[in-house]
């Protein structure tokens, strides 16, 4: 493909692109297909000679979309929202045209400079402390990872490369086995499962602190765990707090936990992967007061500040605890500007991508009035939902609603509420996940597309409702015992199983009588037209008798006959 042909087909793919988003709700959100449905669709190798454009073009509705859940359609609901917006992918364009590596400054200036400055701009949105901007002579600053499961683990391997460098000064003689074996780290028990995934990867303990009633971590929950763990002679040395839970977007009390970890002296890194987003609004800012006593900060702009993926931001007071714990510089990296920052010392892989520019297109072509709108609109149908939902008696709100996640469920057991949402995820017209509140199984209903209006919404919400419907009246004649026993439907199945069982059973003794007293009367007919043979066979016939009847009383011969034969 030459440049000639590059700029028709790439015209022809815009077309494709624009024309598939525009029509996207037309299409079945859930794909219909079974694992392992797309190997049988193209051939075993990699084509020997080249194919053309429109063969694989062809292939992409034949191939590719069957298998595709449309996380941009206005009828997802599952999960958290994936960022979207056409001047990010124009820059994701420019950005795999341009296809730098910029490890370092010299690597690619423009890609480390415009990235530092981006991440203070977002900084600056969110009203960050002066500590977490880059500007001229910080000591803080901003990189972008890949995605918030990689800042938690930079985070958590700064805060460990920095608590066994303390010690070791203090203690010379301390082994640095020795140190990480006592190191314990602590999350909520709400925590992204990348949180406890970390720890796992750092090599150290981490404990989960329970929440309150609002799926919240208080200080005095963590201050009890650390004085036991300190008492037990284990070392804290860091604490992951979470604005925005996956389960409910429940918001850890930073202003207490930050106090503590502060004067602990441990290191207490912010994960807001969805919620950060919010931020930038200030009816919304408030949620993130005591970012002052954290070391680090994260949020994803790939989740809803319409930036595609990836781009996770992440921001730390002193970049030196980062660079410290990972910097290493062979000769083939060094340069003449070494002092300008080499991003490669903020991450665990060397290259990166020029991800800069999709926040420098989107922060330019909607401005922070229209990603405000944006965030509220969201909120907006958010608070839609969950209006509809209160003003059915048959369903309860799980948790509070704060900005664009609904948690919901039909009262009763959560047996019931697993066969709803089976059905309404089997019916394809929208899509949930579940998730587990106080050990109840609650859905999830989250505003995730940008093309996402009221109309949808209120579909959606008749589309659950009548499937409730459906259900309720197929349980009605049960519903009421179901409904207060958790189990009544497992105990109703097997309750049917067992009767069906006694009445085969029954059916089969009958039978059975019933051919073994045809089979005795014969017996005996025969053993009157055979009087050689009758005293072995009714000895036989006693013997049998006795058997299957448990009867061991004496009794004559002609009592025996008389008993079991009719006259």
């Amino acid at each position: 493909m030459d440049a000639a042909e590059f700029r028709r087909r790439g015209k022809e793919m815009v077309d494709y692109v624009a024309d598939y988003l525009e029509n996207i709700e037309k299409r079945q959100v859930y794909p219909d297909v079974e694992p392992g449905y797309l190997r049988s669709l193209i051939p075993e190798e990699a084509p020997l000679e080249a194919e053309s454009y429109e063969d694989v073009v062809k292939d992409i509705e034949r191939v590719i979309m069957p298998g595709v859940t449309h996380w941009h359609s206005p009828y997802f609901y599952a999960y958290f929202p994936t960022a979207h917006s056409f001047p990010a992918m124009l820059a994701d364009m420019l950005c795999g045209a341009i296809g730098c590596i910029g490890f370092s400054w010299a690597a690619s200036p423009a890609c480390t400079e415009l990235e530092t400055v981006m991440l203070d701009w977002l900084g600056k949105m969110l009203k960050l402390p002066e500590d977490f901007l880059a500007g001229t002579e910080g000591s803080g600053g901003g990189v972008i990872q890949g995605t918030a499961s990689e800042a938690t683990l930079i985070a958590l391997l700064a805060a460990r490369s920095k608590i066994v460098k303390l010690i070791q000064t203090d203690h010379p003689d301390r082994s640095e086995t020795d140190i990480i074996s006592k190191l314990v780290a602590y999350s909520s028990d709400q925590a992204h499962s990348s949180v406890e995934r970390a720890g796992l990867i750092g090599g150290v303990r981490m404990k989960k602190i329970p929440t309150d009633s609002k799926f919240s971590v208080r200080g005095a929950a963590l201050q009890k765990v650390l004085e036991e763990d300190r008492a037990a002679g284990l070392i804290p040395f860091f604490f992951c707090a979470t604005l925005g839970t996956t389960p409910s977007c429940a918001f850890d009390c930073i202003t207490e936990l930050g106090p503590i970890c502060n004067a602990e002296k441990i290191w207490m890194h912010i994960d807001a992967a969805y919620a950060g987003s919010a931020f930038i609004c200030p009816e919304f800012r408030p949620l993130l007061n005591g970012i002052e006593f954290a070391d680090s900060f994260n949020f994803n702009p790939h989740k809803w500040l319409l930036v595609n993926f990836d781009c996770s931001a992440m921001w730390v007071k002193k970049r030196s605890d980062i660079i410290g714990a990972f910097k290493i510089e062979p000769l083939y990296l060094k340069h003449d500007h070494q002092e300008s920052g080499n991003q490669s010392h903020w991450q665990i892989p060397l290259g990166r991508r020029f991800r800069s520019l999709k926040m420098w297109f989107v922060f330019r072509m909607y401005g922070l009035k229209g990603l405000q709108a944006y965030i509220r609109k969201h909120v907006g149908l958010a608070k839609e939902f969950e209006s509809l939902v209160k003003a059915d008696q048959r369903f309860e709100i799980s948790a509070d609603v704060v900005l664009g996640l609904v948690c919901f469920r039909l009262k009763g057991s959560n047996e019931l509420n697993e066969i709803l949402l089976k059905r309404i995820n089997s019916a394809r017209k929208i899509h949930l996940v579940p998730c587990q509140l106080a050990g109840k199984f609650v859905l999830r209903f989250a505003v995730c597309a940008r093309t996402t209006e009221s109309r949808h919404v209120r579909e959606a919400w008749s589309h659950i409702s009548h499937l409730a419907s459906e259900l309720l009246q197929e349980l009605q004649m049960g519903d009421l015992y179901y409904v207060c026993c958790p189990h009544g439907l497992t105990f109703t199945l097997l309750l049917q199983f067992f009767l069906l069982f006694i009445v085969k059973m029954y059916v089969c003794i009958v039978f059975y009588l019933f051919h073994f007293h045809s089979f005795v009367h014969s017996c005996c007919i025969f053993m009157k037209q055979n009087q050689i043979l009758s005293i072995i066979s009714l000895s036989f016939l006693k013997a049998l008798f006795l058997t299957q009847h448990s009867c061991c009383d004496e009794i004559s011969h002609q009592h025996s006959l008389t008993a079991i034969v009719p006259k």
